[in-house]
């Protein structure tokens, strides 16, 4: 069973509102077993969601709505599907009695149109909403299976996950589940990921293999299909194993995570503390340690030396600077180990270098030096980073969680 998810609502084609709803039900349809080709939104204008009705129902089996069953003009979604579908619209005594009771429960008057949030299309499945006043609604035309659901997120996931799936498994039989798998990589481009993957995603099948380049960094969904779990795991399991073997130095985690999340939970497992000295992030590192919760433990601050003044109160040499300069390897040296020593941390972390958008020192714009400090190791990394002022700042701070995270899983 192929699925097409249909949001309506002028409301997310004007950007006042994301479409959660369509990355949700995508996720949970998967679960289950069923394909999701597409997802389309159409604005209130009953004319156009027919003709997107129409179009729908020449590649799908499964049209999901969103949104659309309240009370006022522009809710028109049940309407228009009854119209195309040839059925009537009538009251449900269930949905009536549950309006009614809120109002009376508040002490206020229920205004006439109130009324309309309980028509469903008669013959169908009416799913109750716990939530809000509309119900849901599910029935076959023809070869077309309806489902109708309500636009807000509080009211329309707990009727999926109650009442729609349920039905769906019964009603579809579907013995397949879609089970996917992100992987996270940094340090490497979404171009160099695929070259060194392309024979693996030129010949997938089962499990596909989907590269997304992100933020500065790049993910793989891996998805599989099998009858169960288990078997599911097995496939996912095989292909990961393989590009672990070929890309596995820039992985760094999975799913919906982040590498100053995952530089936490490492510093968390070995019991081990960190420091910053800040000039070119500007404290843009600390404040995405500090933004993980539970970070009291391991972090235990930062000076942010946005200055040479600064970074002399930090113990840097004022010979260091007037020899080598702020933006060098060996004030980075300098300052990761000063800050380490300060605060009496297991790690010192520095930031030094040129966001732009004009040289210093003679460095070019984006060149950066990374200083490591541990009680028996001291190391820069340096790099020449392009983009605008913004980027360069946010890209170093992530070369630093990943220069932590990479020294914390050589010392395994």
């Amino acid at each position: 069973m192929n699925a097409e998810i249909i949001a309506i609502g002028s409301e997310l084609l004007l950007g006042q509102i994301a479409n959660t709803n369509a990355q949700y039900l995508s996720r949970k349809l998967a679960d289950i077993g069923i394909n999701v080709y597409y997802h389309t939104v159409v604005g209130d204008n009953s004319e156009r969601l027919k003709q997107v009705i129409t179009t729908a129902k020449s590649r799908s089996d499964l049209l999901i709505f969103t949104g659309g069953l309240g009370p006022t003009k522009d809710d028109l979604t049940k309407e228009t599907i009854a119209d195309a579908a040839g059925r009537n619209l009538v009251y449900d005594e269930k949905a009536m009695s549950a309006i009614t009771g809120y109002y009376k429960k508040v002490n206020k008057k229920m205004s006439d149109n109130n009324k309309k949030q309980a028509l469903v299309i008669e013959g169908a499945t009416v799913f109750n909403n716990d939530t809000g006043m509309a119900p849901g609604i599910g029935f076959l035309e023809g070869e077309t299976h309806y489902i109708l659901l309500p636009g807000p997120p509080k009211e329309m996931k707990p009727m999926f996950s109650n009442y729609v799936e349920p039905y769906l498994k019964q009603t579809v039989n579907h013995s397949e589940r879609i089970v996917s798998r992100v992987l996270r990589f940094f340090g490497i481009g979404e171009s160099l990921l695929e070259t060194k993957l392309e024979d693996l995603i030129e010949r997938q099948s089962n499990p596909t293999i989907a590269p997304l380049a992100g933020d500065w960094e790049v993910t793989l969904r891996l998805t599989a299909k099998e009858t169960s779990a288990e078997k599911t795991a097995v496939l996912l399991d095989e292909a990961e194993t393989e590009i672990q073997r070929r890309v596995g130095d820039f992985f760094y985690g999975y799913g919906e995570t982040s590498l100053a999340i995952e530089t936490v939970e490492l510093l968390k497992e070995r019991k081990l503390t960190v420091a910053a000295a800040e000039s070119l992030t500007g404290g843009l590192f600390s404040k995405e340690v500090t933004d993980v919760s539970g970070v009291s433990s391991l972090f235990k601050g930062s000076f942010v030396c946005y200055t040479n003044e600064a970074k002399k109160q930090l113990h840097v040499p004022d010979k260091l600077l007037q020899d080598f300069g702020a933006v060098s390897e060996e004030c980075a040296k300098e300052l990761a180990e000063n800050a380490r020593k300060q605060l009496n941390a297991d790690i010192g972390i520095s930031f030094t270098g040129v966001a732009g958008p004009d040289k210093s020192e003679g460095k070019e714009v984006g060149t950066v030096y990374i200083g490591l400090s541990t009680e028996t190791d001291l190391a820069v990394h340096s790099l020449q980073l392009a983009g605008n002022r913004e980027s360069i700042r946010a890209r170093t701070v992530k070369h630093g969680f990943f220069d932590i995270m990479k020294h914390l899983q050589k010392g395994e």
